[in-house]
């Protein structure tokens, strides 16, 4: 395959997931559907940090257009185009890796609420195993099914900044392939 067709394809893989990073990090400072508790400041920590908006969206959404752009033309236009998307790539590495840890930490913390005496705490923050007991979670009162509505969004943020670590990372490899093989010309027949 063609490093610059390899290029298009990663970019057109990234956008779709770019998409739900930043969808999956507005819909967190809702929850229960509500704005009332992004207004208070009663949302989980880790949601403020916005992996999602800033890592797993807009610092690999800029890699991917300059990525889509080196394999516009079926194949690379040139080696420094190529080089350069190493380096776009990387940038792509840390969002998505940023995004990967904050939503890891979003999860292992799990969710800002309250709970019984009408207080907000993380209840689960030194507890690891709430994301397999779920005879757990009626210790979160308010907002309704916080726990499930966290864990949900915040395992899709996990999942999607590992496929973009993993996209950015081949793209890092496509990229020295097409600046030290050089690029594909297509022949015309004579």
């Amino acid at each position: 395959m063609c490093t610059g067709k390899c290029s298009r394809c990663i970019a057109f893989t990234l956008y779709p997931l770019v998409l739900i990073s930043i969808i999956c990090n507005i819909v967190l400072f809702f929850p229960d559907g509500d704005v009332k508790y992004a207004a208070d400041g009663n949302i989980t920590e880790e949601v403020k940090y916005m992996g999602g908006l800033i890592g797993g969206g807009l610092m690999v959404l800029l890699p991917a257009l300059y990525i889509h752009l080196t394999g516009t033309k079926g194949c690379c236009g040139n080696r420094c185009g190529m080089f350069l998307s190493i380096a776009f790539a990387a940038v792509g590495v840390l969002g998505g890796l940023y995004s990967l840890i904050v939503a890891a930490l979003g999860l292992q913390n799990g969710p800002y609420c309250k709970v019984v005496g009408l207080t907000w705490m993380t209840p689960f923050k030194n507890n690891d195993q709430y994301l397999t007991e779920d005879t757990l979670w009626g210790l979160c009162l308010e907002p309704e099914n916080i726990v499930s509505f966290n864990t949900g969004l915040f395992a899709t943020l996990l999942a999607t900044s590992c496929l973009e670590v993993i996209l950015c990372g081949i793209q890092m490899v496509n990229g020295l392939f097409g600046c030290l093989c050089g690029t594909c010309i297509n022949k015309e027949p004579l």
